[in-house]
């Protein structure tokens, strides 16, 4: 059998555009995930493991695995913050050192631009050395940063494993439910008065053509990766055809919260500070080291959202 790729995560939305895109490529792949992957090609090989588990291990001790990307975490804000920070960061904790132990040549792992935090003091474009941020005004973000620190440690005491930690501007396309996809399917969005940030968008299968690039020989380190630029938010809900709820932030803020708890908004209102304050990043060092540029243009990318 030829070396693979391994994806944790594979399940998922993203995971599956990223399994597409591998897969087209004659790639062999090997999912690891909780969750069944249904529709999977019939020569993809889906092992349903936890990461927690020792059983984990030991795909990695008898499988041949040349690159491992790594996908698997919680997003969902209605977890618990236990299961969260355990699934997060001791997962990533263990593929990681499953990696090292069994001679993973090559790892990337998918953390995110969010992770700086969206705040009144920050520059307009901030690099990979800027601090993460995030979890001083959104606490759900704290085990997402840990895992994502931890991987940056592991980067400088694994030298001989070419290490990629890849940090993607908001993610949005026709199968992703996140926040910001939600958000910009509703109807009557909410904005907050007074507040027009600019916003930096990515089409699902250009971060997929992302991680199929830096899994090459030769490309190591941490990197933004931006989509085809910025957008003030009301030119985004105008390419869209929203119509916009314009709401004062002293308001807006418990009512998300109380519409969150009673489950009629999938998002909490942590998330209404990318409503209102900057969080953009630069996505130079990409550019600049192996060539990254997106296919999709913004308008493109917007309009994802809408396709079914």
């Amino acid at each position: 059998m030829r070396p693979a790729v391994a994806i944790t995560g594979i399940s998922g939305n993203l995971g599956r555009v990223v399994a597409k895109l591998l897969h087209r490529g004659d790639e062999r792949i090997i999912g690891i995930d909780r969750r069944p992957f249904p529709g999977k090609p019939k020569d993809l090989e889906l092992h349903t493991l936890d990461l927690r588990k020792k059983k984990a291990e030991d795909l990695f001790r008898k499988e041949d695995i040349r690159a491992l990307v790594h996908m698997g975490f919680l997003h969902g804000p209605r977890g618990s913050a236990p299961e969260h920070h355990s699934f997060n960061v001791l997962g990533t904790t263990n593929v990681l050192e499953y990696c090292v132990r069994h001679g993973v040549p090559k790892v990337v792992i998918l953390s995110s631009a969010t992770v700086y935090g969206p705040s009144p003091d920050n520059s307009h474009f901030l690099t990979e050395d800027a601090p993460l941020m995030a979890a001083a005004r959104f606490p759900g973000m704290r085990d997402l940063i840990e895992a994502d620190m931890y991987a940056q440690s592991f980067f400088y005491r694994h030298p001989k494993i070419e290490t990629v930690i890849l940090r993607p501007v908001h993610i949005v396309g026709p199968t992703i439910r996140n926040a910001p996809s939600s958000y910009l399917r509703l109807k009557r969005p909410w904005t907050l008065m007074g507040f027009d940030p600019v916003l930096q968008f990515i089409h699902a299968e250009d971060v997929a053509r992302a991680i199929k690039s830096v899994l090459e020989p030769g490309v190591r380190g941490v990197y933004n990766v931006v989509g085809p630029g910025e957008v003030p938010l009301s030119v985004a809900l105008r390419e869209l055809g929203r119509s916009p709820v314009p709401v004062p932030h002293v308001v807006a803020r418990p009512l998300v919260n109380t519409l969150f708890r009673y489950k009629l908004l999938d998002f909490p209102a942590a998330e209404l500070d990318f409503l209102q304050y900057l969080c953009a990043v630069d996505g130079s060092r990409a550019a600049n080291e192996w060539g990254w540029r997106p296919k999709f243009s913004m308008r493109d990318t917007v309009r994802s959202v809408l396709a079914e």
